[in-house]
């Protein structure tokens, strides 16, 4: 069992990573990454969402027919973004402003669903419940990436902490949409570089 849960967190973090590897939540993987506390707390929302939407969808795999899982599936993600949704707003309404529609967009966001369709609907709640957390977290690691580079460059600061001095000139391109596709573009760029030669590494042994 250790040695299943350590791949699917090794897949979900790194060698399948729903951002760099399947080029999914590209979305919100731009909108919200020009700050590292909205970064968090998206990437904290979707591992909540994509955990528990996995365990319940794993639970009721054997009762759910078939012509309507995707109809269900969607249903129980809903579910799960409302209460994100209703828990941001009622302790949170700063941040719930500021990420706007973005919580409610995690609905339709095709890394949920994907591992809903792909993994929970073949395999155990527990390892299904796993996997969900391993996907939200490889996606929030991308987030906070990229949030941090804008974040630094474009504000001078992390997690809202001034860290660079009063003569630093902010990046105003790196808290405007081509910033988050160019961090976007060089973080995809890099991995695929990475994983593509340790893949033909791996067939030269």
């Amino acid at each position: 069992m250790t040695g299943r849960v350590k791949n699917i967190f090794k897949s979900g973090l790194f060698e399948d990573n729903p951002v760099f590897r399947q080029i999914l939540g590209i979305c919100s993987a731009l909108a919200v990454t020009n700050l590292m506390m909205n970064s968090l707390v998206m990437g904290l929302g979707l591992m909540f969402v994509t955990g528990f939407s996995e365990l319940t969808v794993s639970l009721i795999r054997n009762f759910t027919p078939k012509h309507i899982r995707m109809m269900v599936q969607t249903l129980i993600i809903s579910f799960y973004v409302i209460i994100i949704d209703i828990f941001l707003k009622a302790y949170y309404p700063e941040m719930s402003k500021a990420l706007g529609p973005y919580i409610g967009l995690i609905i339709t966001n095709c890394i949920i669903m994907g591992r809903c369709e792909s993994y929970a609907q073949n395999n155990p709640p527990h390892y299904a419940f796993i996997d969900g957390i391993a996907s939200g977290m490889g996606y929030g690691m991308v987030l906070l990436l990229i949030a941090f580079v804008r974040e630094l460059l474009g504000f001078g600061s992390i997690f809202g902490i001034q860290v660079m001095g009063e003569n630093w000139v902010n990046w105003t391109l790196m808290i405007m949409p081509p910033g988050a596709f160019f961090m976007l573009g060089i973080v995809i760029w890099i991995s695929r570089n990475v994983f593509n030669s340790k893949e033909e590494e791996g067939e030269k042994v």
